[in-house]
């Protein structure tokens, strides 16, 4: 089988969602408990492109720390990958990747289509 990584924030339901349906489906996972672990520059980076995102497009903008860094007026994607390795709460979550291929788990159907 495929090798599935899932970087999971245990407090977030969505994520503890996810990681219950990888498991009710048999998946192995490798779980990244990415506040305690961030994903370095580079794994960012290539998640990015599996998402076919931009660093914006991967962050919490409801998140507190969002607003109390001014991001919405950063344009700089080399900038605002640097913030989420930085403060890896605000990236989104929970993001499972496969076969090179990535998906953010919501809506988890996102997730489900990931790992058919």
């Amino acid at each position: 089988m495929s090798k599935v990584k899932i970087y999971h924030n245990p407090r977030c339901s969505k994520s503890r969602n996810a990681v219950a349906l990888l498991e009710e489906q048999g998946v192995e996972a490798e779980v990244v408990k990415y506040l305690d672990t961030p994903p370095s520059r580079q794994e960012l980076i290539e998640i990015l492109d599996m998402l076919g995102l931009s660093a914006k497009g991967l962050m919490r903008s409801k998140e507190t720390l969002y607003k109390e860094l001014g991001i919405n007026e950063i344009n700089d994607e080399d900038m605002l990958i640097s913030l989420m390795v930085a403060n890896p709460k605000l990236i989104e979550r929970p993001i499972v990747v496969k076969d090179g291929k990535a998906a953010i788990g919501r809506p988890i159907e996102n997730i489900v289509a990931l790992i058919k």
